[in-house]
């Protein structure tokens, strides 16, 4: 990991959270880059009507994070629709804007591997719920966004803006099925953005045209219909929004009110808002990120790391399961074994973590740590099967956190274990997954948070191991 013990760390914050951005498109079965193609379409569009330096500010972070409460409301739609949630996001947001389009979907997408009569009950139940669920969904996921922004220190108009994406100008959007001027602009840009990038990247820009025209003056505010229409005609546009190099070009739009450098203590609670968004992913993560974080900054100050890797290390642990969020949640919330097939998806959240992390400059090392903690000692563990020396010691403080935290808490398969049988289970794993120098620094700051331990004989053992 960097070694910031000497320097103050600061950071783009476009480049941070257009980074992270893409671990929102995963969690709303969207191509990478979704938000990204968002904020360039959403951003021209606030150009071509006029937004001064400050609302062009807004609303570009607005686009980067419209989909921040996107996992709050995943589990839900898996349980009640029986299906994948990512790809129930995927083609909910293809559908016509007709009532009978609708219908279509729900039966098209409602229990598709399911039996037969869990597959009617469940289109029965929609069918006879169906505003209410759909209200709910929506306004689980847009509360939960604009709490998460304003946590991530974002104005009132960019939560404002997130809270209002699914509004409709004739007023029947959601949750407040606000019309008109009523509904904030940057959310009404936002909306319009997305779809076009939806039916852009899945049929052309034609489509994406004629999609948007259909739905002016219902969904879309036809004002904003207009100046996008007019930048249609421009051939750069479409080139700049299929260009390999996008991200750069979104960088580099940046306004400059939004060109911001990030401190420590922001970036602190930046990594902790992401953990949030994670970890309400499944309801059996909830504090998940969180707690890890907590646990491996005690492990680590027990091991003498330094203080300013110390919080690169809390903020890793924060973050060491973002790759989860492409994770189907009937994956997750199984409460069976799962398939082989199920295995390689769910092993497969450490690559996309690494990934995700990775893309922010100054994490390389943080990205590796983070996403290594399913690797082992003896080499058995997972993405790449590291052992001994090749595992970092952040990476190890990170995987104990992470074992411990996971048997201590309420799984889909079984309860929540004492700390007493969490820790017998752990050290059985020393030398092989888990390190003994860090199993006895969980010990020690369990017991100086006045948890339940095991008896001293057994810490006694361990230490010699």
């Amino acid at each position: 990991m960097p070694d910031t013990s000497t320097q103050t760390t600061a950071l783009p914050l476009s480049e941070v959270l257009a980074s992270f951005s893409y671990a929102l498109d995963i969690t709303e079965g969207q191509p990478a880059g979704h938000c990204i193609r968002s904020c360039w379409i959403g951003t021209h569009i606030g150009l071509a009507v006029g937004l001064d330096g400050q609302e062009l500010a807004d609303l570009y972070y607005t686009l980067l994070l419209k989909d921040l409460g996107c996992s709050s409301n995943a589990s839900r739609i898996a349980e009640l629709y029986l299906t994948d949630d990512r790809s129930f996001k995927h083609d909910f947001k293809t559908i016509g804007a007709g009532v009978s389009s609708a219908f279509q979907f729900v039966l098209d997408q409602t229990g598709r591997n399911s039996d037969m009569v869990k597959r009617l009950k469940a289109i029965g139940h929609i069918m006879k719920h169906g505003g209410q669920i759909t209200n709910e969904l929506i306004e689980t996921r847009c509360t939960r966004g604009a709490a998460i922004a304003r946590q991530m220190r974002f104005s009132e108009k960019v939560a404002s803006g997130i809270h209002s994406l699914d509004e409709h100008w004739d007023g029947s959007g959601h949750p407040q099925g606000l019309q008109g001027q009523a509904i904030p602009l940057y959310s009404r840009i936002a909306l319009l953005s997305q779809v076009i990038d939806v039916f852009n990247r899945s049929r052309g820009p034609d489509a994406a045209v004629n999609e948007v025209i259909s739905r002016s003056d219902r969904w879309f505010d036809p004002g904003l219909v207009n100046a996008f229409l007019s930048l249609a005609r421009s051939e750069d546009f479409w080139a700049g929004l299929a260009s390999n190099d996008l991200e750069q070009r979104v960088l580099a739009m940046t306004p400059a009110q939004a060109r911001i450098m990030i401190d420590e203590d922001w970036m602190d609670d930046i990594a902790a808002a992401f953990g949030q968004v994670i970890d309400a992913k499944s309801p059996y993560t909830s504090g998940h990120s969180e707690r890890v974080g907590d646990y491996a900054e005690m492990i680590g100050r027990r091991l003498g790391v330094d203080k300013s890797r110390l919080r690169w290390l809390k903020r890793a642990a924060c973050l060491h399961d973002v790759g989860k969020l492409g994770v189907s949640s009937s994956i997750l919330d199984k409460p069976g074994s799962l398939e082989d097939e199920e295995w390689v998806q769910m092993r497969d959240h450490a690559t996309q973590s690494h990934a995700i992390l990775s893309r922010i400059s100054a994490f390389g090392d943080l990205a590796a740590a983070a996403a290594s903690h399913h690797e082992r000692l003896d080499g058995t563990g997972y993405p790449h099967g590291l052992s001994g020396d090749q595992i970092s010691l952040e990476t190890r403080i990170i995987t104990i956190a992470d074992f411990y935290d996971a048997l201590t808490a309420d799984r889909p398969y079984r309860a929540a274990m004492s700390v007493d049988q969490s820790l017998s289970i752990i050290s059985k794993e020393i030398g092989k997954a888990v390190d003994a120098d860090c199993y006895v620094a969980l010990v020690s700051a369990l017991g100086e948070r006045g948890e339940n331990l095991p008896g001293a004989d057994l810490i006694r053992f361990n230490r010699a191991v």
